[in-house]
């Protein structure tokens, strides 16, 4: 019972997609809803393609693990990036008439730079729609009635399906309704925990579980510097950026999005920590807000629970993906099309986008296979490139007469080996800053070759 109630809000959800599929005759519409999105769907938009599994699940189970200290990426540093998009970022790249963050770097430093930024890009988007993958087959196989490959495969498959039908405007309309369940059903079961008394003492410090000595804690400033910067450098943020009808919504609905995010985030971080002091250690800490469902809520209110935890991993990767796909169709596919002299049109356009989200729908799933954790691997989507986009970002927003396109591509390699090295190799504490210092060493260090071009052309 329990499972066909939620394959069937699954399908509701695909029945949203083919609806609102309609709208879809350009890449525009695709990828960016037109341009058109109000404040409801532009909020929503932000609020549920961030909060994912790993701010359900993930976050709960670290801070059931680990206490406070383990969550201070998620929700706090993501909140905080957010904001500072909102801030500093939205509107200024919403005025460019964009439709990826790749396209800046086309218009400032060139197509080799934009092709190569794209290749960065993309393994993040991957990672990150493997963490929701893996989720998903996670909240199904929690039912008892699959088990976690068979439900990984049913995941994977819809959500490949979910978001190759209708893309942006699917996404945004099912993030409204997506957005709603998952408020009430995380509400619920915070409410009926602290009903039960659970929440009357807060482990901080959650169960105490040995660090592991390969795998320590991080220090706070990197844990907050990769969400901060990595969320600001997603193109899952700029393409709501760009969706929106204005500059000021743009930014507005971005803050409202970060908001919503931190104080609807703060509930998994705070049942994890009760359930450390109520329930002691013994737990997966990956099943703990479906084993507490299961044995606090009544059946009906159980369903929701398991809609809402549906609901959070049906945004974020839908949003992913399409990011992926954008990336691959829009800044690689239709330019060396049109190189080789095959303009693509607006169809050959949104049968490449829609390629592309199903093939890295199957990547996805191949890595979602092969992971043990999908904390770790958001922070590895956030962390990996990012730094280096970050840098360039910021350049080509505000210092439009200092580098080119030597400076961009020494940031990227450099963002991209120093958090190889500092991460896998080295076990570097501060891995991430390290990066980014190397991505802004390594542009300013190229600058000058841009001014003696400009000399030699003048």
């Amino acid at each position: 019972m329990i499972l066909s109630a939620v394959l069937i809000y699954i399908l509701l959800q695909l029945g949203i997609a083919f609806a609102v599929s309609r709208r879809v005759v350009s890449e525009s519409d695709y990828l960016l809803a037109g341009r058109r999105l109000g404040p409801w769907l532009a909020t929503f938009g932000v609020f549920a393609t961030w909060f994912g599994a790993e701010t359900c699940i993930g976050a709960a189970g670290e801070a059931y693990r680990s206490g406070l200290q383990a969550v201070a990426a998620d929700p706090f540093g993501y909140s905080l990036g957010l904001a500072c998009a909102g801030l500093f970022f939205a509107a200024t790249l919403w005025r460019r008439g964009l439709v990826t963050l790749a396209d800046l770097f086309r218009q400032r430093y060139g197509g080799g730079v934009e092709r190569f930024a794209t290749l960065v890009m993309i393994p993040g988007s991957l990672l990150w729609a493997a963490a929701q993958v893996r989720a998903f087959g996670e909240v199904l196989a929690s039912t008892g009635t699959l088990g976690v490959f068979a439900a990984t495969t049913l995941a994977a498959v819809v959500v490949v399906a979910y978001t190759a039908i209708g893309g942006m405007w699917a996404d945004s309309w099912t993030d409204l309704v997506q957005g709603l369940v998952l408020i009430a059903g995380i509400a619920v079961i915070g409410v009926l925990f602290a009903h039960d008394g659970g929440l009357s003492h807060l482990a901080l410090n959650g169960v105490g579980a040995p660090a592991d000595a390969a795998d320590p804690p991080r220090p706070l400033i990197e844990a907050l510097a990769v969400p901060i910067f990595g969320s600001i450098a997603a193109q899952e943020l700029v393409a709501r950026f760009l969706a929106v009808r204005s500059p000021q919504l743009a930014r507005g609905a971005t803050l409202a999005g970060a908001v919503l995010y931190l104080l609807v985030g703060s509930i998994p971080v705070v049942i994890g920590l009760g359930a450390a002091a109520a329930l002691g250690p013994g737990i997966d800490p990956e099943q703990l807000l479906a084993h507490l469902a299961h044995t606090h809520l009544p059946t009906a209110l159980y369903i929701l629970f398991l809609g809402a935890l549906v609901s959070a991993i049906l945004s974020t990767l839908s949003g992913t993906l399409l990011v992926a796909g954008s990336l691959a169709a829009h800044n690689l596919v239709a330019p060396i099309a049109e190189r080789r002299g095959h303009a693509l049109g607006e169809r050959g356009r949104l049968r490449w986008n829609r390629v592309a989200v199903v093939l890295f729908g199957l990547l996805s799933y191949v890595i979602a296979l092969g992971s043990d954790n999908m904390y770790e691997l958001v922070e590895e989507a956030s962390g990996l490139g990012s730094s280096g986009v970050f840098v360039m970002m910021v350049a080509a927003l505000w210092m439009p007469k200092l580098g080119g396109s030597a400076s961009a591509v020494a940031a990227l390699i450099l963002s991209v080996l120093i958090f190889l090295l500092g991460e896998h190799v080295l076990a570097w504490p501060y891995p991430y800053m390290a990066s980014l210092a190397a991505a802004a060493a390594g542009y300013l260090l190229f600058a000058p070759l841009r001014a003696r071009e400009a000399f030699a052309s003048a």
